[in-house]
Order: structure tokens, then C-alpha cells, then sequence
């Protein structure tokens, strides 16, 4: 679906934006009607409150919009789109109450707040549109919004209809639309063309795995994006309970989000060279599975040992990870839906990343803060690495004490990742659990529009 702004001769109605600690004020400054009208109508300027104010003839000629005080602001984001779902059918612009950053968050957030997931049924159009704020880079919102519908839509795709073939479909889809140059490596061919684990996690199931490659761009610094695709991950021998495998859908979040962010860079024409790959597989079971206690060799050389085959996503962004890594890109980041880890450690909202390098952090941790889009920063921590070196091999995918999970998988990647100066890595949870403003329940991105706020400083754009 597109979402997009109203046009700018559409006639629309104003939003005033106010704060609950500058109603007073605010109020006193309004005409005798306005100030009556607000009064019989209780409105508290509380967080997401609307109170459409009628002229003479009984028309809408103006809506006072609650924007409470900082304090609840801060346990969410996103504010205006709780309005949004509020207000009658019609076309509004934002007339005062707004600006900078929180006018960029509030105009996206209106977009976001459009998204309706319909190839299975169809749902009520929203009816309130937007008129784009003058101070505002429309474009730039309008393709950062585009990303995210393209990530939301690639997750919320159930497996029977999101396979590793349907995946490389809609990654060919979106170099086509931009121009970009492909390479698929399927089946048997990962392991002619040295990519041994994509194939060994794959290879189980009757939809065969691949890797998808995508380049674009031929001037600038260069940027690698990794995304874990693993369609539907059943576990494997190790197979999950149904309470685990309900949301596998979305096991290929990593991919779909680093897509999105793809359609956001090369939309927004950065100049860099960008590279895309990603691992598309089903973790699927048959007589061919891999098993626990198998040894695989990686393209790096690296064995590792299998003690669980249900921790397949980091055998596969491991092989990606090492041929992203020969070219010794200036930045490589991995994403994916990778430990429930993460989870435990920083819940559903806050997308947990790893690196070494500390003013990347910083710069993310900035980044995210002013695009609405949060992050949180864990360890590589070292004196970890021997949980993950299992003795009789190199490696081992599943380490044995329940311990640090989401590092230790972390650890795990690094160790694909030794040319390249700025690696990092994001597990991302890649689902909404319940309704938020601008977030349905299902699918959605995180950590892109950080990125993409961050990548000028990052590669010196």
C-alpha cells in the first residue's frame, strides 16, 4: 500500500497542538465562542484528546489537539496518531504547536498511522489524511514511511506465502524498481559457490535455500546490509512447541527490515554503495536436516558444532556475514530476529545492538532518540568468548547454561566479521505485540530509520 501526504490544494482544517501546561494561556488567547466551547467540552489538552471546535454555520473550523505534558509523552511516541484515530473523515494540517523533530515524528507518525495490512481481507481505509508541514522534507518522510510499509508487509506475510522463493520475488522487486544490480545463489549452488551452512540449514526443506545479493550505487563510502531470512523456522530436529512457532513468520524480520531500509537509501538517492544480502531459508525437518551434534565448516573455515539446531539464524548470517566481510565494506550491519534473549533482557520496543566501535554507539544512540526510533546498547563482552568454543570445534551455536544469550550470539557473528573497521549488529524482535499509535499489532521495523539518521555522520555523506 502507498501512504502518502495530502495534496497541498486540498482544503483542510487546522490542528492546534497544546500542551496541558500551556492551555491556560493558550485558551485566553482565543476568542469568547473558542474559550466557551473548550470549556463545556472538558478539554484538558490531555495526551491524544481532540476537541473539533464548530464557527458559526456548525463546520469544523479548527481542532484542539492534546499534547499532555512531558512526562506521559515520554512513555511513548508517536502521539499524533492516537489523534489521528480519532478525529471525523477529513483533511487537516498542523497550523501551531509543533516543530523540528517532534513535526517530523508527528507527520510520520500520521503516514504510519494509514497502514493497513489487506491481502487477505480487506480493511476500512483511514479517512484522515494529512496536508505535509511546510518546514518539513516531505520526500525524505514519505520514503521513510514506504520502507516501513514494505517491512511490515514482508513480515505479516504467513510462511505459505513468504517461502524463500516468494522472498527473492520481493527483493528482485525492489531492485528493479531502483535500478540495482542482483545475483541469486540457489540450492546446490551455495555449495559450489563455498556457502556450506546457508545450504546446511536450508536444505531440509522442499523450498530450496538461496542467497540474494543486491548492489547499488557506484560512488561513495560502502555499506553492507546483512538480514536473517529465515522464513519459517519450525526449529528443526530440535523442534520448537507450538507456543514458540506461532510467530515464525516473522524469523525473517531481518530481512524485511533491511530491505525497507534499502527502498528509504535508495530512494532518498544517498551516495554510497550499498550492498544487500541475505540468507532466504525455511528451517525446515526431513531425512536431510541437519542435526544436533553435526559439525559444519563455514565459508570462513571456521567448524562449529551444532548443540541445537533451533539457533540456525546466526549459521546463516554467519556465511553471509564472512562474504560481506572479504570486501572490507567501511560499515557492515547484520539485523535480525535472533535470540529470545534480547526479549528478555529489553522487551518488544527497544531494538538491542553490538558493536566495538564507540562513536558509532553514540552516534545510533543520538540518532535514535531524535527519529523516535529506540535502541539500546549491549556488550560484546570478551570474557564471554569461551562459552561459545565448544572444544571439538571452533564454535558452538547453542552454548550449554542458559546464560547471556543474546551476547553470546552476538559474539558468535563477530567472530565472521574480522577485515571490516564498523560492524554492527541488531537483534530485533520485528513485532508489534499489541496496537500502539502508528504500530498495529503484527509486523513492523525497527532500528532502519535510526540507521538511515545516522548514516550521514557514520560514512561522511
Amino acid at each position: 500500500m502507498s501512504v502518502k501526504f495530502a495534496k497541498e490544494e486540498t482544503p483542510s482544517i487546522p490542528l492546534c497542538i497544546i500542551e496541558a501546561g500551556a492551555l491556560e494561556d493558550w485558551v485566553a488567547n482565543q476568542s469568547a465562542p473558542v474559550a466557551a466551547w473548550l470549556k463545556t467540552n472538558g478539554f484538558a489538552a490531555g495526551l491524544g484528546e481532540v476537541c473539533p471546535v464548530p464557527d458559526e454555520t456548525g463546520a469544523v473550523m479548527m481542532v484542539a489537539v492534546g499534547y499532555g505534558r512531558p512526562s506521559t509523552r515520554a512513555r511513548g511516541r508517536f502521539h499524533l496518531a492516537k489523534a489521528a484515530a480519532a478525529l471525523p473523515a477529513g483533511t487537516y494540517h498542523i497550523d501551531s504547536g509543533l516543530e523540528g523533530a517532534a513535526l517530523e515524528e508527528a507527520a510520520l507518525g500520521w503516514l504510519l498511522s494509514s497502514y493497513r495490512f489487506n491481502r487477505y481481507r480487506q480493511q476500512k481505509p483511514n479517512a484522515v489524511r494529512l496536508k505535509v508541514p511546510k518546514s518539513i522534507d516531505a520526500a525524505r518522510i514519505e520514503a521513510i514511511a514506504a520502507g516501513e510499509v514494505l517491512t511490515r508487509d514482508l513480515i505479516n506475510t504467513p510462511a505459505s506465502d513468504m517461502g524463500p522463493q516468494e522472498l527473492e520475488d520481493a527483493f528482485l522487486a525492489l531492485a528493479a524498481e531502483h535500478g540495482a544490480m542482483t545475483q541469486v545463489i540457489i540450492g546446490d549452488d551455495l555449495l559450489t559457490q563455498n556457502l556450506p551452512m546457508i545450504h546446511a540449514v536450508g536444505r531440509a526443506s522442499d523450498r530450496a535455500p538461496r542467497l540474494l545479493d543486491m548492489r547499488w550505487g557506484d560512488t561513495g563510502p560502502t555499506l553492507t546490509l546483512v538480514g536473517k531470512g529465515v522464513c519459517f523456522d519450525t526449529g528443526g530436529l530440535n523442534i520448537k512447541p507450538g507456543s514458540s512457532m506461532g510467530l515464525m513468520k516473522k524469523d525473517m524480520g531481518g530481512a524485511a527490515t533491511v530491505m525497507g531500509l534499502a527502498h528509504m537509501i535508495m530512494t532518498l538517492g544517498l551516495k554510497l554503495r550499498l550492498r544487500v544480502l541475505v540468507p532466504a531459508v525455511e528451517n525446515a525437518i526431513n531425512g536431510s536436516a541437519f542435526r544436533p551434534q553435526d559439525i559444519l565448516t563455514s565459508r570462513k573455515g571456521l567448524t562449529v558444532e551444532v548443540n541445537n539446531t533451533d539457533a540456525e539464524g546466526r549459521l546463516v548470517l554467519a556465511d553471509a556475514l564472512a562474504l560481506a566481510d572479504e570486501e572490507t565494506p567501511d560499515c557492515l550491519i547484520s539485523m535480525a530476529t535472533l535470540t529470545g534473549a534480547a526479549r528478555v533482557a529489553v522487551g518488544p520496543d527497544l531494538a538491542p545492538y553490538y558493536t566495538d566501535d564507540d562513536s558509532m554507539a553514540a552516534t545510533l544512540a543520538d540518532s535514535g532518540a531524535a527519529v523516535a526510533d529506540p535502541l539500546w546498547r549491549m556488550p560484546f563482552w570478551t570474557p564471554y568468548e569461551a562459552m561459545i568454543e565448544p572444544g571439538i570445534a571452533d564454535l558452538d551455536n547453542a552454548p550449554s547454561g542458559g546464560f547471556a544469550g543474546s551476547i553470546t550470539a552476538a559474539l558468535f557473528l563477530r567472530r565472521f566479521v574480522d577485515q571490516t573497521p564498523r560492524y554492527v549488529h541488531f537483534d530485533i524482535y520485528g513485532w508489534q505485540p499489541s496496537a500502539a499509535p502508528a504500530r498495529p499489532k503484527g509486523g513492523t521495523g525497527q532500528g532502519a530509520r535510526a540507521i538511515l539518521e545516522a548514516l550521514p555522520r557514520v560514512l561522511n555523506l
